[in-house]
């Protein structure tokens, strides 16, 4: 009897905090605001699962959203960069 692989949907677990790849328009905006280069932002790996569910390609910068108990919500970028695989 073969043995079934279930999967399930990672950004649905409740670890997993709210990500999304920001657009030109928004990565420019960031980068002006804070006045850094891209490679200056924590890094995250496209291999990651979270990067590969959402189809993020290195270069890009994903905005993380997380729950804070004192602020409601915290706002954080990284980078997606190439794992050396």
């Amino acid at each position: 009897m073969a043995t079934e692989k279930k999967h399930f949907n990672i950004m649905n677990h409740k670890l997993v905090p709210f990500h999304m790849i920001i657009s030109e328009k928004e990565r420019e905006e960031l980068l002006k605001k804070y006045n850094i280069e891209p490679n200056r932002l924590p890094k995250i790996l496209d291999t990651d699962p979270v990067s590969i569910y959402i189809g993020a390609k290195p270069g890009q910068i994903l905005k993380i959203i997380r729950e804070s108990h004192t602020a409601k919500e915290a706002v954080s970028y990284r980078l997606v960069v190439e794992s050396n695989k």
